[in-house]
């Protein structure tokens, strides 16, 4: 089995760095001449021309996308997919693991593959600080286009790279659970933030009443530290927020991580 990681950032590359150490045949793609040349480095074969880059069995789209005007940029996804499309049939499968929202992995499947290969959707979940515990090999959630999709999803995951998955009803369903879960942490740190503040008006210790809360068994209240910081979760939060007119608590998170940021300043 050969497998290609396409783009090397910072989950493609402790990805295919992931499969290597299972004894696989992986090798990589990405548009960066650094992010090929930090794969390398790390033993993986990788290439900046696609022309060059071998056929897999497996494609695993990690690439990374973005937020125009505050509204979902997946236009990376789209490209490599096109790229991708030349060079499959029925017997491969393409993971994205890429950020999406509810209806992207779909659409690939329909309008760029004609229903010509095998598609899931396995979000990433990754954490630089603790790559043991929170890692590539994490638990999960996994869904297809289909049921034929989804077993050899299931297969290649679960069989091949021993990773915990646990199974979504729709592959819609399982595109939006990455941008929930960071924009759900999203709004706990605007929490914080928001009582951090309250707390200083009434000239109370926030860490003493935050860690006074914590102390009945289903309160979590985080840490307020400089601000939402990162790419992901105000991303996600974007990405969510833009589904529905039904983002109320959304749009007033941000607001309030907007206030906590100018509050820091005085």
């Amino acid at each position: 089995m050969s497998i290609c990681v396409l783009g090397l950032g910072h989950i493609g590359l402790p990805t295919a760095t992931y499969i290597r150490d299972k004894h696989l045949k992986v090798f990589g793609y990405d548009i960066s001449r650094q992010a090929v040349r930090r794969a390398e480095e790390q033993g993986i074969p990788a290439f900046l021309e696609w022309n060059e880059v071998p056929e897999a069995d497996v494609y695993i789209i990690c690439v990374s996308t973005w937020n125009a005007n505050r509204e979902p940029d997946l236009s990376p996804i789209f490209d490599i997919s096109k790229k991708i499309s030349s060079r499959t049939g029925k017997d491969n499968l393409l993971s994205i693991e890429s950020t999406v929202v509810p209806g992207t992995s779909r659409k690939i499947y329909n309008s760029i593959f004609q229903g010509n290969v095998k598609v899931v959707h396995v979000p990433h979940r990754y954490w630089s600080g603790d790559p043991i515990n929170h890692g590539v090999s994490q638990p999960r959630v996994i869904g297809g286009v289909n049921r034929e999709s989804l077993d050899s999803g299931k297969k290649f995951y679960q069989n091949v790279l021993d990773i915990p998955l646990s199974e979504t009803s729709s592959i819609e369903t399982s595109e939006i659970c990455k941008i929930s879960e960071n924009a759900y942490r999203y709004t706990q740190i605007a929490f914080a933030e928001e009582l951090r503040m309250i707390c200083e008006d009434l000239a109370l210790d926030f860490e003493e009443v935050r860690k006074a809360c914590n102390t009945k068994w289903n309160t979590e209240i985080l840490e307020a530290r400089d601000g939402i910081g990162g790419t992901c979760l105000p991303k996600d939060m974007c990405h969510l927020a833009s589904l529905s007119k039904h983002n109320t608590l959304l749009i007033a998170s941000e607001s309030v991580d907007k206030q906590y940021r100018e509050w820091l300043k005085k």
